[in-house]
């Protein structure tokens, strides 16, 4: 057989992508999930074959190779269709999962609509949402935790982020509200994993610690290189604060690696615009400070803006994610190691069948819980008009809009249906749709085109990992 086979969980319509990519002609059926590492012949006898290919190629297709070669290559395809891990036919069994609403079992508490920095591109308006600044009272924390585990059914594992602004402006609530979950643990059969998203300018020992022991996850903000990161993540009085927050980062980083009871998750997390499109150095450049989890992620903002990204900026985002796939391919078999977050993909078993279809699960398995109590979809539509979805003092709920929420899956989605990436982002990010095209079922074509490089990026690095592997492992094929 040609090539290596990398099987997903996953059936939809008969859908194959082909590309070419760091030496390495790769095709994924959209339908199984299957993802086929290939030579010349086979990649390019593939624009002859389909799911209704007969035992024999087209006379046409011979001029690809020898008769014999081809008919072998041919016939092989022809095993792979028959199998269902080529030219694939829909598996109706998904839409089982369309219309499921699920208990609630992650809410982002933003412990301060405040913030200490000024940020260019902030989507809360510096923290405040759009309306006052404001803090997170202790009870209203309690009553989102009650919430929350009123809310969650019968699952035993729920997840709390806390977010701002900045949440350390607040970090006694952070404190209380952690200890008040904690006290509920074993009465409700739940266990809380914390993460709190930071800027990091108030880090000290005192908060390092407990972050260090409670949180399962902390997220770190910092885009890059000093001069990108100060261009537009400053303070108040617009000073840099790259100085100030590197060491801190890397104190909590060198803490969290290095923990008695091994090492935990973490990962630093940036944004890059049209001020800084070779975002591939700021990524090296994280790397180059000790980090090994990063995020680097396109802005989300208004066309208008003159940072946000455009559609002729797209190729060299293109390159700059094709440049970190190799570095992470040459790094990886040269012993070093970072990881790309937008690049994460398991082949093997991948998400599952829900996630595919329905994404984060915003609105509906996700809400975020505002100072005042309000509850919404996820953090970003805090204070946009019409999204309320009700408020954890006064126990309101709207069961209607989280039922439109859980019904914003891919099959809603009409622009994605003849998307082969379709089932790797279930559609795009809800909030980001509503922003730029003021639905939720519509994706932004720019972020679904970045999203399709990053998928490609991602499934090339593993094809080349596996090569890595079959040579260590004596030429045996790798998976």
């Amino acid at each position: 057989m040609r090539g290596r086979l990398f099987l997903l969980s996953l059936e939809g319509f008969k859908m194959l992508h082909k590309y070419e990519l760091n030496g390495y002609r790769i095709a994924i059926d959209t339908n199984s999930g299957a993802v086929h590492v290939l030579d010349k012949l086979a990649y390019d006898l593939l624009d002859y074959a389909s799911f209704e290919m007969g035992k024999e190629a087209p006379e046409e297709a011979y001029q690809l190779g020898s008769r014999e070669d081809v008919d072998v290559c041919w016939s092989e395809l022809g095993e792979l269709r028959d199998r269902g891990e080529l030219f694939c036919p829909d598996d109706k069994r998904l839409s089982s999962f369309r219309t499921a609403s699920a208990p609630v079992k992650s809410m982002c508490l933003l412990i301060a609509h405040d913030c200490n920095m000024k940020c260019e591109y902030c989507f809360a308006d510096e923290g405040c949402y759009g309306g006052k600044r404001n803090w997170l009272p202790e009870e209203t924390a309690k009553a989102a935790i009650d919430f929350l585990i009123e809310k969650s059914g019968s699952r035993h594992n729920l997840e709390v982020d806390f977010f701002g602004g900045e949440p350390l402006l607040n970090f006694g609530v952070v404190k209380s509200t952690v200890e008040y979950a904690r006290s509920l643990e074993q009465k409700h059969n739940k266990n809380f994993r914390f993460t709190i998203t930071t800027n990091g300018v108030l880090l000290d020992d005192d908060n390092i610690e407990f972050i260090n022991r409670e949180m399962s996850n902390v997220v770190m903000s910092l885009d890059g290189r000093k001069e990108i990161h100060d261009r537009i993540r400053t303070k108040k009085d617009g000073s840099g604060t790259y100085d100030a927050i590197v060491p801190k980062f890397q104190k909590l980083v060198s803490q969290r690696e290095n923990n008695a009871e091994g090492k935990r998750d973490y990962y630093l997390r940036g944004t890059f615009t049209r001020h800084n499109l070779d975002f591939s150095n700021d990524v090296f450049h994280i790397a180059g400070l000790g980090v090994d989890q990063i995020s680097v992620e396109p802005v989300v903002a208004p066309d208008s803006a003159p940072y946000s990204l455009r559609k002729e900026d797209l190729p060299r985002i293109f390159t700059e994610y094709e440049t970190l796939a190799k570095r992470i391919v040459e790094d990886r078999k040269n012993g070093g190691y970072f990881n790309f977050f937008h690049f994460m993909i398991d082949l093997e078993g991948g998400p599952c069948a829900i996630k595919r279809v329905k994404g984060c699960g915003c609105g509906n398995e996700y809400v975020a819980v505002a100072a005042n109590g309000d509850i919404y979809p996820c953090h970003q539509f805090v204070g946009v008009a019409g999204k309320k979805m009700g408020n954890v003092l006064d126990g309101s709920f709207d069961q209607g809009m989280k039922s439109e929420f859980a019904k914003a899956d891919i099959f809603a989605k009409t622009d994605c249906q003849n998307c082969w990436a379709k089932f790797y982002c279930s559609g795009g990010c809800n909030a980001n749709n509503f922003l730029y095209r003021g639905d939720i079922l519509k994706p932004y074509e720019i972020s679904c085109e970045m999203e399709r490089k990053r998928v490609e990026c991602a499934v090339m690095i593993k094809a080349a990992l596996a090569d890595e592997e079959k040579e260590n492992d004596g030429g045996k094929d790798a998976v």
